[in-house]
């Protein structure tokens, strides 16, 4: 089963690469499985990606099964039959599970490429497949619970996929949702100004100094001598320094680095940016121009961008004649 799950986001992988979208990586476990990737930016390419892992699954399972007959009614091979059957099947049913029209699964997204298409505004069309998950997955744990009742231990498994559909379509809802509402907003206009501190400070100094100015700031920026950035600390990490060590511990030898840090340029739109930080670690956004920090954005920024933000008169974005079709 394994194998069946890798070979169905192989397929993801793939035509994602070919219509021009970067794989991050791909991620098997126990309830399937994750290949992230920037979301496409047509609906065609969005509908293409979403559909590849079912066709490979299918295919595999037509092949199995089709292997199963000739090992078991020309060659007389029961067991190697048996388990080519076994695995045809079991990709048959991967695909059927996986077209169901509910995000986060590929019937979900293939659903949300057509709506995108149809209404020409990819927000509201995740939001609807978004929707269609939360009712799947409940449906799903209702059934699970049923089965239970009647003393099947299985239903417990499908209570926890059904968890894990709602937990992932309201995830995408609430995404969905924030994106349509910084619709039409720039970096610039949810940035908050930040106050830096040098690398080469002491702990010390820069706990005495710098981070008394910091206010409410999550992290600090940390500059070299040309006041380029070179990464971020935060206040607890510098008060985990013991007191002793902090004249002589530089600031840079317990900051994070740069590479951790999602970097937005003030004319960026807020919603490019978001999209780059879902796949970067879990680091701050810093705002940087003409390679200096001019700014940092934090969920309270996005907060108070939405609620000044009523959104632009709505328009179909530029791909929105791109379809599935083409």
């Amino acid at each position: 089963m394994t194998a069946s799950l890798v070979a169905h986001e192989a397929g993801h992988a793939y035509v994602a690469r070919r219509s021009g979208i970067a794989v991050k990586d791909v991620t098997v476990f126990a309830l399937g499985g994750v290949t992230r990737m920037p979301s496409p930016t047509t609906a065609r390419s969005q509908g293409r990606v979403a559909a590849a892992g079912p066709v490979i699954s299918l295919v595999l399972g037509g092949l199995c099964l089709g292997g199963s007959a000739l090992a078991r009614d020309v060659l007389h091979w029961p067991l190697p039959g048996g388990v080519l059957a076994w695995g045809g099947w079991a990709n048959i049913v991967l695909a059927a599970f996986n077209l169901l029209p509910a995000a986060p699964l590929d019937g979900g997204r293939v659903l949300q490429a057509l709506i995108w298409r149809a209404r020409g505004d990819r927000e509201r069309a995740a939001q609807a497949s978004g929707r269609c998950g939360q009712i799947a997955g409940t449906v799903m744990m209702a059934g699970g619970v049923f089965e239970f009742l009647q003393g099947a231990g299985s239903g417990l498994w499908l209570v926890l996929i059904g968890l894990f559909v709602v937990a992932v379509a309201s995830a995408e809802v609430r995404r969905a949702q924030l994106f349509a509402s910084l619709r039409g907003l720039r970096v610039a206009d949810t940035m908050r100004s930040v106050i830096t501190g040098p690398e080469w400070q002491s702990v010390d100094r820069f706990l005495s100094e710098t981070v008394p100015h910091a206010g409410d700031q999550p992290v600090v920026p940390v500059t070299d001598l040309d006041g380029r950035p070179t990464g971020y600390v935060t206040v607890p990490v510098l008060r985990a320094v013991p007191g002793a060590r902090r004249p002589a511990v530089r600031v840079r030898d317990v900051a994070a680095p740069l590479e951790r840090c999602v970097l937005a340029h003030p004319d960026e739109e807020m919603t490019d940016v978001l999209e780059r930080a879902a796949l970067s670690p879990a680091g701050p956004v810093l705002v940087v121009d003409h390679h200096h920090v001019v700014g940092m954005v934090t969920g309270a920024d996005l907060a108070g961008a939405r609620g000044r933000h009523s959104g632009p008169p709505e328009r179909p974005p530029p791909d929105a004649r791109t379809g599935l079709g083409h």
